[in-house]
């Protein structure tokens, strides 16, 4: 379905993953696990957890299996982390083990969140985004704002790998 505000949601995840891309296209794996200082992020930890952000939380509320594991990406990016990990509170160790991805597979995943994503926002009404998807808060979280959200930490995150790319 095709509204103003579902047009707003998909223009967010446009730009989250536009952004996030250009990051990490043409970068190998030095460039892409680079830290800026011993507890940064390197780009590609904030890709991978923002995409995994991305997968988690919009399968959440879809009610669909993660692209990471229907998909076999978690197999892929053999990182050592539990299927689930999304990157959510992980250590500077943590964020060093995830290397030896290549940036066309860092793009493949979050093309792939991404596709899956706009699946979903192609199934909602403007009705739908009032729905509440999480009761633990207060006041509770509807799908609006759990999507904008989603696209705010993500832009976050693209941002951070963009700067970080500069800097190289």
């Amino acid at each position: 379905m095709s509204t103003p505000a579902i047009d707003l949601l998909r223009d967010g995840f446009d730009r989250v993953r536009e952004t996030a891309t250009a990051a990490v296209q043409g970068l190998d794996d030095a460039a892409l696990t680079h830290r800026v200082g011993p507890e940064a992020n390197s780009i590609a930890w904030l890709v991978w957890h923002l995409a995994r952000v991305q997968d988690d939380h919009v399968a959440d509320v879809a009610g669909t299996e993660q692209v990471w594991t229907a998909a076999g990406w978690a197999g892929r990016f053999a990182v050592p982390f539990d299927e689930g990990a999304i990157g959510y509170g992980q250590s500077s160790d943590e964020v060093a083990a995830v290397r030896g991805i290549a940036a066309d597979d860092l793009i493949g995943y979050l093309v792939d969140v991404h596709t899956a994503t706009g699946r979903y926002l192609e199934t909602l009404e403007d009705a739908d985004l009032d729905r509440v998807v999480d009761e633990d808060w207060d006041p509770p979280v509807t799908l609006a704002t759990r999507l904008v959200s989603v696209i705010s930490d993500d832009l976050q995150h693209a941002g951070q790998a963009a700067f970080v790319r500069g800097l190289l």
